[in-house]
């Protein structure tokens, strides 16, 4: 069948019916004429239902209605969702580790509009605490040495090339101005204007992966408006908050955690996780998501349940907190497992993947497996030009679409008028079916946070309408067969916005030509 349900299978125990006898029952009443063609009953319970081969090729038109918001759905009904994702630390470089939480979230926030949902792209820029802090230092202290004068890295500091350029360029731009300022304003404006640039190429690093954020929200901002004190007085009244050892502590275990968790360090420095209390706080009351899904790494996996228990203690639902967790990527050529390390000479840099690999692969295949998933990356399989790829597998099809369709353009033909109820084929209506799944999937994903799912429906649609183009001939030269080309020609031009939606979806490219 087109459906198939097993509730008989699950009313058995409550009816003490065998489950085939319930199914039988249900299939027998089971009755809308124009629609559904039939309903069964199969062992050892389950009920098939069938949808009317008329009905299934009438809805070639309405997908050509809808064009490319083909597949949209109002279940969202305007909920405001923030996604939050590849937040990287604005001291270095994007690597190709960061690339699939950044390709996943971006993914996931078009599938979520095309749900309904009022969507919001978000990278939180951690500016404010120690890293950034000993970042700046380096910078500055590499900064002096472009100009010949003595100055010690700290000791934990940043190294690299990628900071010792900064620094040079920094230099040209700037010459000995800023070494003329007094020591610790010298290092302030080093850090507003390395974190500029920092933040300029990590743009530009998701750029080439075809990712792009509406907001950048600084954490330093969370300080300096009140947030922070804020959320901390809503803590101290409900007793959540001690102080221990001159260091103040989230009581996390009054809440079900195993440990508590410091929040200020006895210098008075807050810690990373009271950044995070503050800034969920904004996302969720000040701001007023209805929900806020985080995209995080596998290192941030043990945070989630006391960020869950904080919002909790704020007073809100810990249910509007969602997270993605995406395990580690690692690459191989072929057979070969590349090392991602500078001084193998392989890529490091999220950028120079992309460039290798392009950005279309890179988006298809890491959006292919489900986040919590170890992943290998072929790159030797993403750069072929063969059905072995599954992206060009994809990319051909639509491609193949748009050239029939070029092809009744140069004949004159207009199939506008072709009628769809002469598809009967089953290469045809399975071909329709496939289409038809595409509203409910968006759905499906939407709800479970599982783009995943869309890089291998987009592979299924393309079988199909290789099958339907292996079995049907679409374009006749015969007369006598026109309105059967008319109507595989408004099918083909269904396929063709259901493919464009599918790869416009996961941020690829849809090629006419190939």
């Amino acid at each position: 069948g087109d459906y198939a349900s097993s509730a008989a299978l699950r009313m058995a125990g409550v009816f003490r019916t065998a489950p085939i006898k319930i199914a039988e029952a249900v299939a027998g009443r089971i009755s809308a004429p124009g629609l559904i063609a039939s309903a069964s009953a199969a062992m050892p319970g389950f009920v098939n239902v069938s949808l009317e081969p008329g009905w299934l090729a009438a809805q070639v038109d309405a997908v050509r209605e809808a064009g490319d918001r083909f597949g949209a759905t109002r279940t969202g009904a305007g909920e405001r969702v923030q996604v939050e994702f590849v937040s990287v630390n604005p001291t270095g470089p994007l690597h190709v580790g960061h690339a699939r939480g950044a390709v996943i979230g971006s993914g996931l926030a078009a599938i979520l509009e095309a749900a309904g949902y009022d969507v919001e792209r978000e990278y939180y820029v951690n500016d404010a605490g120690t890293q950034m802090d000993l970042f700046a230092r380096s910078v500055h202290a590499l900064y002096l040495r472009e100009l010949g004068r003595e100055a010690r890295v700290p000791e934990d500091g940043y190294g690299g090339a990628y900071v010792a350029d900064l620094a040079a360029e920094i230099a040209a731009e700037q010459g000995d101005a800023i070494a003329r300022m007094p020591a610790e304003g010298a290092v302030a404006e080093v850090r507003a204007i390395a974190l500029s640039k920092m933040l300029g190429a990590i743009r530009a690093d998701l750029e080439a992966v075809g990712v792009e954020m509406d907001v950048w929200f600084s954490e330093s901002s969370l300080f300096a408006d009140g947030c922070y004190e804020h959320v901390k007085g809503i803590l101290a009244e409900g007793g959540l908050l001690t102080r221990r050892d001159g260091a103040l502590w989230f009581a996390s275990t009054a809440l079900g955690e195993d440990k508590d968790n410091v929040i200020e360090r006895s210098s008075g420095e807050p810690t990373y996780f009271a950044s995070d209390i503050a800034y969920h706080y904004d996302k969720l009351a000040r701001r007023g998501f209805d929900t806020a899904i985080d995209v995080w790494g596998a290192d941030h996996q043990g945070h989630i349940p006391r960020m869950k228990a904080v919002v909790s203690a704020l007073g809100m639902d810990p249910e509007r907190l969602r997270f993605i967790v995406t395990q580690m990527v690692s690459l191989r050529r072929g057979a070969e497992t590349v090392k991602v390390s500078k001084r193998s000479g392989e890529l490091v840099t999220l950028r120079e993947f992309a460039g290798e690999v392009g950005p279309d692969a890179c988006r298809f295949f890491f959006l292919s497996r489900s986040p919590e998933s170890q992943m290998e990356f072929d790159i030797e399989l993403a750069a072929r030009e063969s059905s072995d790829n599954p992206v060009y597998y994809v990319q051909y099809a639509h491609a193949r679409i748009s050239s029939i369709l070029r092809l009744a353009r140069e004949r004159g033909i207009d199939f506008e008028a072709g009628d769809c109820s002469l598809l009967g084929d089953e290469a045809e209506l399975a071909l329709i079916r496939k289409i038809l799944e595409l509203p409910e999937l968006i759905d499906d994903m939407a709800a479970r946070l599982e783009p995943h799912h869309l890089p291998h429906y987009s592979g299924e649609l393309a079988t199909a309408f290789h099958l339907f183009y292996q079995r049907c001939r679409v374009v006749s030269a015969e007369p006598g067969e026109m309105g059967t080309t008319m109507a595989r020609l408004k099918l083909v031009d269904a396929s063709r916005i259901a493919l464009a939606r599918c790869l416009g979806l996961m941020g690829v490219r849809a090629p006419e030509r190939m």
